[in-house]
């Protein structure tokens, strides 16, 4: 995962103070390569010594090598964007046509690779081992994470699996109370701090259903309720453009979940698509 992708999912967590030199560098990354540490220091109204800890808390040792990440971040995101486009940043009022399309195609695109090359496959592995083996999963989300819960239960249904998914956090829980060991419920979010799918897979839990978080956010209250993580990979913007590519980054995970799940049962997932196909063929324009 990327510094600038790793400072944007570790945000919310931060202490103010770290959190202001994250919301500088997400909103112009170039700082850390013109200014020094005093300079920056001064700029986000913090100390030297504060970012030493923001950079360790990157797994970086301190300001120098984080200038160096961004260095060559920086560089290999900019051979690659074409003008127009910028990664993470917003769409402002001015932005032409062609801008927003080329900032929109170049976030998803680079999204999609950051959440690849750093999804861990050894916990999608026991992700759909759970979900293969439940007689029963629950998905949930809320507002636009709850289209990539919709998604999910939408594509299992329809290989035959018991699934459900619900836009009212009550009746998710509710759901739960007819669920148990052996069972699975996943909670969408991206920023991990969804008050309502904490709750969700912590009634999962309590109640002895493995509760599967998808979130971008590792060291979120959603990650902390679950028992098993699938990270996206996703700098946010404040405009649409971010919030479209978290949404498409949940979607690969979502797609990465079902195909693994229904390659275990290749002929009933066979049979069950060409029946669901036909069941609604009627419906279709000759």
């Amino acid at each position: 995962m990327s510094i600038q992708s790793q400072i944007q999912a570790k945000r919310d967590t931060l202490a103010p103070s770290m959190r202001r030199v994250a919301d500088a560098i997400l909103a112009d990354p170039s700082l850390v390569l013109e200014e020094t540490i005093s300079e920056l220091a001064r700029k986000c109204a913090t100390s030297e010594t504060t970012i030493v800890r923001f950079c360790r808390t990157l797994g970086l040792a301190g300001y120098v090598q984080l200038r160096l990440a961004l260095a060559t971040e920086v560089g290999r995101e900019g051979a690659r964007r074409s003008p127009a486009a910028t990664y993470g940043s917003d769409i402002s009022a001015g932005s032409t046509l062609e801008e927003v399309v080329a900032s929109i195609g170049f976030t998803e695109n680079l999204g999609i690779e950051e959440t690849i090359n750093s999804l861990d496959i050894a916990e999608l592995g026991r992700v759909v081992d759970a979900i293969d083996a439940a007689a029963r999963i629950s998905v949930y989300g809320v507002s636009a994470s709850g289209w990539s819960a919709a998604d999910l239960h939408r594509k299992l249904f329809r290989i035959g699996r018991v699934a459900y998914s619900f836009a009212d956090g009550h009746d998710a829980v509710t759901s739960l109370g007819l669920m148990g060991a052996g069972d699975v419920a996943v909670g969408f979010s991206h920023r991990g701090t969804t008050a309502e799918v904490v709750r969700f897979l912590e009634a999962a839990r309590e109640r002895g259903v493995t509760a599967v978080a998808i979130t971008n956010a590792a060291d979120s209250p959603v990650a902390a309720a679950a028992d098993l993580v699938l990270r996206t990979a996703v700098r946010e913007s404040p405009f649409r453009s971010g919030a479209m590519a978290s949404r498409t980054a949940q979607l690969l995970i979502v797609d990465c979940i079902f195909v693994a799940v229904a390659q275990r049962r290749m002929t009933e997932t066979v049979d069950a698509l060409r029946d669901t196909h036909d069941a609604v063929a009627q419906f279709r324009d000759n």
